[in-house]
């Protein structure tokens, strides 16, 4: 099976390569080499769809060394669906011999992708040992020690990253049925995630309390699982597909007004879960039904419209980060910063370049740490000049990624989520 000489090649050939994407690419920015831009990318994507050029490891390099940031949708004129093609490209690049030359990459991507992530939890498991690791002072002990310093460099800059773990996950955080607060207009689900669930379970209690604050009864299935986003965005095409039926299964479609996700990353694949399953003949019927049902929790509170809180519960300057995958994938911008506005007390500063990539793009900040690291340092750099003193973004890994960029320096920044503060100022409203 080749996924670029099979896919429709109208989508393929949509590239005018004018050029417009190439000063928004971060990657080209840097190097200024043509096949570190979207339309170089493409090109070599056509080349295999025309049989000219066989999927090798400059092939497969080169598709890995693209952040799938999206700018480049965001800024072509042509409407090129550079998401489908950067999916099939990482699909297309997991066939070639050379990537699977590597028995290191093998273990690591079966571990991570194919075990770790295909089940809750096992995900869960290795959650609870890192929490303990963590809580026990073990880690600090270690990192003191000196004993990480034994270790290659790449390791050790893992090490560095390693989030900090929630001690309740979100079944323990958030009921099955939470009904409206006051009277009910809507019924939601709740997409808990997996990474999320793990680092992130508190914004999944905040989002939960939001929705129930609007009017909407709260449905959150207990056995859900990966979205399967991390297997698409890295060549695991099929895989995801299973993941993507398996979360469908969990949610009774019919009696939901909206399912809700808090993640940037994994809500951009959650629409498109029509494109993947489109020749599933069981699921395709299903697929549209969702992928019309998802709403990132910004854009279904604006939707219904928000309740203001009645009281603030700080007084500061918060600028705000686009993730990615919201504002190029998803094409959210206006309803993060209606939502921040929505709530007293926080002053709103504008913040440069605020749609720039910040290095974090799924897990490409651990295969890629000299580029993501460059992109961290501007996007710190930027946040810095604002003066703010709480950074809000609405995803996990930019959140994950904003917060060790800011430790290392010392600054003293929040970085949360947009509805964790609605939700502290509905709390203070009480």
């Amino acid at each position: 099976m080749s996924y670029l000489k099979d896919l429709d090649y109208s989508v393929v050939q949509q590239c005018m390569h004018c050029g417009m994407c190439l000063p928004t690419c971060p990657t080209y920015v840097e190097t200024k080499i043509e096949r570190n831009s979207p339309r170089g990318r493409i090109s070599l994507m056509r080349a295999i769809a025309d049989g000219q050029l066989e999927a090798k490891k400059a092939f497969a390099d080169e598709m890995y060394f693209c952040l799938g940031c999206l700018a480049c949708e965001t800024a072509c004129p042509a409407g090129v669906d550079y998401t489908q093609l950067f999916e099939m490209a990482r699909a297309e690049a997991e066939r070639s011999p050379a990537l699977h030359a590597s028995p290191v990459r093998r273990i690591f991507r079966w571990l991570l992708l194919g075990v770790l992530f295909r089940q809750q939890w096992r995900l869960r498991l290795a959650g609870r040992l890192l929490w303990i690791y963590q809580a026990t002072g073990l880690q600090t002990l270690i990192r003191r020690s000196g004993i990480l310093h034994l270790l290659p460099g790449s390791l050790r800059g893992l090490e560095a990253k390693t989030p900090k773990i929630q001690r309740h996950f979100s079944p323990d955080l958030v009921q099955p049925v939470e009904e409206a607060s006051g009277k009910s207009h809507y019924r939601v689900g709740l997409l808990t995630g997996c990474v999320q669930d793990l680092i992130y379970s508190d914004v999944n209690r905040d989002t939960a309390e939001v929705l129930r604050a609007n009017g909407c009864t709260v449905i959150t299935p207990r056995q859900q699982a990966c979205c399967g986003s991390l297997h698409a965005h890295n060549g695991e095409y099929e895989m995801a597909k299973g993941f993507a039926r398996r979360l469908i299964d969990c949610f009774n479609l019919d009696e939901l007004d909206a399912i809700i996700t808090n993640a940037a990353g994994c809500g951009s694949h959650l629409k498109h879960f029509d494109r993947l399953l489109e020749k599933d003949p069981l699921y395709a019927a299903k697929a549209r039904q969702w992928s019309e049902k998802v709403k990132d929790i910004s854009e279904w509170l604006v939707e219904i419209g928000i309740q203001p809180p009645a009281k603030p519960s700080t007084e500061a300057i918060v600028t705000y980060h686009d993730a990615c995958h919201l504002c190029h994938g998803q094409k959210i911008t206006v309803q993060p910063r209606e939502l921040l506005a929505s709530i007293p007390g926080l002053k709103m500063a504008p913040l440069t370049e605020s749609m720039w990539c910040c290095g974090s793009a799924g897990i490409y900040n651990l295969i890629q740490p000299e580029m993501a690291d460059k992109l961290l340092q501007r996007k710190v750099d930027h946040i810095v000049k604002t003066g703010a003193q709480i950074v809000a973004t609405g995803n996990p890994g930019c959140l994950l990624q904003i917060q060790n960029g800011v430790a290392r320096r010392g600054l003293k920044l929040e970085v949360v989520h947009p509805v964790t503060l609605l939700a502290r100022s509905y709390r203070a409203s009480r």
